[in-house]
């Protein structure tokens, strides 16, 4: 056995000089998404389609307990039948929800039943937009509606959570948009209220330096789901004709991403993503197929 010492990353071998790297990685870097996921709690809001559905499915999967909130009671019941049957052992917990009022959300939280108390994951995804209209012709209505559900129902749902949070060493990952990161025309008060939400995400990343509290903002582009349906209030056509010559997201993709980023090994943070499909550059370049 050749006489050695130890280098920083280099073993050093005196005799002969040859220095040979050495292989420092731990076995926490071959865990699995699934194995960093086991019985994690999971909260999510709007739940009962799209995107939250979708992370719903993929937690469970990766041997996730949920906790499921939405406002289709129907829904959440159905939902939870599903994913009981289809993945055993799955433990779910669904109740409707209003991310809107304060109230509602601190009474949702306080009365959690013990099992799903201690949250390790909280997936703010509730949100919508109304209508197409520019700025001088918005309704005070919609107005209340898109800021209430994408601003403050996110910070609700965060403060009501972060107790738990900080306490499980939790994550938060807030669905945004890449209208956050830009405005486009008839589109003012939505981009706001997706700038909020990056905005509010960049200072409370600030605000938990000194925790074990992680934050990701994740923000799509044109995904596939109820969104533009909402927009258009259940035109199909106008709904149908917004994906027109090009493949764009699903759910699913964004969730695979959800997922990915709330399984990274404890020192790893991923900030945001932005997550457009192929033929998308912004909110309105897109490459539309003949």
């Amino acid at each position: 056995m050749l006489p050695k010492r130890t280098i920083g990353l280099f073993t050093r071998y005196s005799q002969p000089k040859t220095i040979i790297k050495k292989a420092f990685i731990s076995t926490e870097t071959f865990m699995s998404s699934n194995s960093r996921l086991k019985n994690k709690t999971v909260f999510i809001t709007g739940a009962t389609s799209g995107i939250g559905l979708a992370c719903a499915w993929n937690y469970a999967r990766a041997g996730a307990h949920l906790v499921l909130s939405g406002r289709r009671a129907d829904k959440l019941e159905e939902i939870s039948a599903q994913l009981k049957e289809s993945v055993p052992g799955t433990q779910v917990y669904t109740k409707p929800l209003d991310v809107r009022d304060k109230v509602q959300v601190d009474s949702f939280v306080h009365q959690l039943p013990q099992q799903f108390k201690n949250v390790d994951i909280l997936v703010n995804n509730a949100g919508l937009v109304l209508g197409l209209e520019p700025l001088e012709k918005i309704s005070e209505a919609d107005m209340d509606t898109m800021l209430n559900t994408n601003v403050k129902g996110l910070v609700f749902c965060t403060q009501a959570l972060l107790p738990s949070l900080r306490k499980t060493g939790g994550h938060i990952v807030n669905i945004g948009s890449i209208a956050g990161l830009e405005a486009y025309k008839n589109g003012s008060i939505y981009c706001a209220s997706k700038h909020a939400v990056k905005a509010i995400t960049q200072s409370l990343r600030c605000e938990l330096l000194d925790s074990n509290v992680k934050i990701t903002v994740i923000d799509p582009g044109m995904v596939e789901t109820e969104f533009s349906l909402i927009r258009f209030r259940g035109d199909a056509d106008k709904a149908a004709a917004v994906y027109a010559g090009i493949d764009p997201l699903k759910s699913q993709d964004i969730a695979e991403i959800v997922v990915f980023a709330t399984s990274r090994p404890k020192h790893v943070e991923i900030s945001n993503l932005t997550v457009y499909p192929h033929g998308q550059a912004s909110a309105t370049q897109i490459h539309r197929k003949q």
